[in-house]
């Protein structure tokens, strides 16, 4: 019997948020933000859900005493803000573009709209908070029994986009050593020995200034036990 050839899997569409709120008649405001540039600041009073076009964003939190803990790295196709949703009143942290960004602002009783009578929206927002928490949970594993050195090998996939459906970059968005460090959980020296370390053993293509090249070998840092 002879067998038919194996169908192609087809990639899956990029979703075009900002197209498919224009079809709906509900125009979100459209903002741009240079690196290092302040989205909101913990304290805002909550107002939109926003959702990131292009770029990417740090999302923090400050203790009273003035310490800073990163909470989270978001880059294209993620929400945040969304906590306007819930009934909170104000922004519980604040949030930084750490490349040059296009956000999408989304009135927050126009997303609650969405949610109720749009099944893709609701689908997609769905998704992204059930990835987000898994995310976090990692993220809480990886401060708690994981060494520096693979929290940064992490951290550099992360915005290389390696698991995501686009396709990776090797060359990752221009962020501040500091913001680096912050998202590895240690220092700058310690930083600067470890990225030394991963260009001596030919993982990632580096010159001393970010940004830097990743090659997929880094992967096997996080790997190996």
């Amino acid at each position: 019997m002879e067998r038919r050839p194996a169908a192609r899997l087809r990639a899956r569409p990029v979703f075009n948020a900002r197209a498919f709120l224009h079809s709906l008649r509900v125009a979100p405001r459209v903002a741009d933000y240079g690196r290092e540039e302040t989205i909101f600041t913990q304290g805002d009073a909550c107002k939109h859900v926003m959702y990131i076009q292009s770029g990417g964003v740090k999302v923090s939190v400050r203790s009273k005493r003035g310490r800073e803990a990163v909470v989270a790295m978001l880059g294209p196709g993620d929400f945040f803000g969304e906590g306007c949703l819930t009934g909170q009143p104000f922004r519980m942290g604040s949030a930084t573009a750490i490349t040059p960004s296009v956000i999408l602002l989304i009135d927050k009783t126009k997303m609650m709209w969405l949610l109720h009578q749009q099944p893709v929206m609701c689908n997609r927002f769905m998704a992204h908070m059930l990835a987000r928490n898994i995310r976090m949970e990692e993220d809480l594993i990886e401060q708690l029994f994981t060494s520096s050195e693979k929290r940064l090998a992490r951290a550099l996939l992360l915005l290389a986009r390696y698991g995501k459906q686009d396709k990776p970059a090797r060359v990752m968005p221009k962020v501040a050593q500091a913001t680096l460090a912050d998202m590895a959980g240690t220092t700058r020296t310690r930083l600067n020995f470890f990225l030394n370390k991963f260009k001596r053993l030919g993982f990632i293509e580096y010159d001393g200034k970010l940004p830097l090249k990743i090659n997929s070998s880094l992967l096997s840092v996080i790997l190996h036990d």
